[in-house]
Parts: C-alpha cells; structure tokens; sequence
C-alpha cells in the first residue's frame, strides 16, 4: 500500500495488507482531538479547521455527512482529493469533476499533508484527514472519531447523533456493523483465499440480513430517530449495488434484494443535503480504476442504473 517511511514517499503499488488471506485494516496514526473547551489543546474554533476527504471513500463520507447535519460547512472547509489513487496515492489533480485540489497549502499529493504534520512519519496515507491551519498538523486521520467530534465539540444547532440513552445501542450497533458491513466488504473484496471470501461474504450477509428484519420492526436501527449507525452503515449501503456486489464480489444478493434495506437506504439519501454528498463518478472511477489487482484493464462499467430518488414508502 502506498505509504510513507520516515517521512519519505515510498512508491509501492496498490496492495491491501494481507494477513492469513485476511484483508487486515491498519489502524489511523492522529488521534488528538477537538474539545469545546479546548482543554485538549485543538479548540472548537469556526474556520480554524479543514477537511481532506475522497468522495468515493465511505470513511470520508460519513464525516461529510456529519458535517452537513451538524451544519458545520461554514466552520470547517473541505478539499476533495482525485478518484483515481495512483502510484504517488491520493492527489489534488484537479481535473475530474468534483475535485478541488488543496485548499490550505496547495499541495499536490495527500501524502506531502502527512510529511508536514509529521517529517519522520512512517505508514500509509488516508483519507479523511482533519487538519488544523493553525498549528499546522494533522489533528485526527480515524474518521469513527471525526464523526464523534463534529457531533460534540461544535455548538452548531444540529441534530445530536449520538443521543446518550441510545449509545450503549449505537456503539453495539457500531461494532457489529463496522467487523462484518463497513469492513466487511473489504474482507471479502481483499482476500487471497476462498475460505476468507467466503467467511467475509456470509458474515456481511449474516449481518445484513438480521438489518433487514430489524428494519421491519422499526424505522431506524437504534429506534425512531436517526442516530450515528445510520449514516455509518448508510455509506456501504449506498456503494453496495455499485461496486462491492461486483468488484468485490459480494453477490449473494444485491441491496435492491432487500426491501427494508433498500427502502432505508432511499429514505436516507433523500434526507436534506445528504444528495449532494454522494457522488458515483467519483465512487465507481475510485473503485474500479484504483485496484488493478481486482480490475486489472481498469474498466468502469456503465451500471447499474440505480433509483435513490423513487419513493421510499416509509412515512
């Protein structure tokens, strides 16, 4: 995987680490964290903080959704790095629709970001990315902690995400989600051997279909307001038919096969401003160009043609 080694750019291809034929997901190196009172040394300041993200990216995405309930746009900017993860990783190519290039430093690759928060800096390059114009650094790189910050540090005026008599249900939800849905489709995409594909492909599957029975008992999955594992299981759902059903061959059955999960899904897409986060150029041109060792000609199908805008049926 695309990395760097003390604080210099390693060109190595694109490949997932791999262990025991496992897709193994490293862990995120920038831990600090935004606090209201800025007690933590990063304080809840408007416009102090800015956001690298991947449109195609379903980490990325459920920051930028968080940021758009929690109506956060005009305190934190956001740069919108190229689809196509090539052999220098993320870059601010600025030309494919959507794309932004660096709207801080002017930069032209992601990984130049990680060098100047942290010259010796060894490991691979992600997105999201939160970075702090200030004291010019990487605040946070995990975008589970993103989620929490922007939910918490900033008084905005938007929903609270993270009700407190719902988190003991939301991070139960969370856990089992992340292993076997949002992770796990990388697992069963990245795999080397057919027993770990398949264990991947029926644990997502297990999942999902305990999801949609859940469904059918209520409107959302912690009960009747959305909360945090929504929009954290939202942004694998909304790539499922597209790209990991197909490129990471989790076909068993496709979301559109499922009636409250597709039904949730649509609901949800069509919540205000959540559109105008989804982008599936981006999404498909990522995906399906980025791995050559799934898709080696790099061809990006022209389907399916999905409907998130049809009528969701759900009151």
């Amino acid at each position: 995987m695309n990395q760097l080694v003390d604080g210099r750019w390693s060109p190595e291809p694109f490949t997932p680490r791999v262990v025991d034929g496992e897709f193994t997901r490293p862990e995120s190196a920038f831990r600090d964290w935004i606090s209201a009172d800025g007690s933590t040394g990063f304080p809840a300041v408007s416009g102090r903080y800015h956001l690298y993200v991947s449109l195609a990216c379903p980490w990325a995405h459920r920051v930028l959704i968080c940021r758009a309930l929690r109506k956060l746009e005009g305190a934190i900017g956001v740069s919108v790095v190229h689809p196509y993860m090539g052999d220098r990783g993320w870059s601010f190519a600025a030309d494919f629709p959507g794309c932004t290039g660096d709207g801080v430093g002017g930069r032209d690759f992601l990984y130049e970001v990680y060098a100047e928060a942290d010259p010796g800096y060894t490991g691979i390059i992600t997105v999201p990315v939160l970075w702090d114009r200030e004291r010019g650094t990487i605040v946070n790189n995990e975008s589970a902690d993103l989620v929490r910050m922007l939910n918490g540090a900033f008084d905005s005026g938007g929903p609270d995400l993270y009700p407190e008599p719902l988190r003991a249900t939301i991070d139960e939800l969370n856990e089992r989600i992340y292993a076997t849905v949002n992770n796990g489709v990388y697992r069963a995409g990245f795999a080397t051997t057919q027993p770990r594909h398949e264990r991947a492909v029926r644990r997502l599957f297990d999942t999902l279909d305990q999801l949609e029975a859940r469904l059918g008992r209520q409107r959302y999955l912690a009960g009747e307001v959305v909360t945090e594992a929504d929009w954290r299981l939202f942004t694998t759902l909304v790539r499922f038919d597209a790209v990991y059903a197909t490129h990471f061959k989790c076909n068993l059955r496709r979301l559109v096969d499922y009636p409250n999960l597709w039904a949730y899904t649509r609901e949800l897409y069509q919540w205000p401003g959540i559109a105008a986060t989804v982008d599936f150029d981006h999404i498909k041109a990522h995906y399906y160009r980025s791995h050559p060792s799934l898709n080696p000609h790099g061809i990006v199908p022209l389907g399916p043609v999905i409907d998130f805008d049809a009528p969701h049926g759900r009151g």
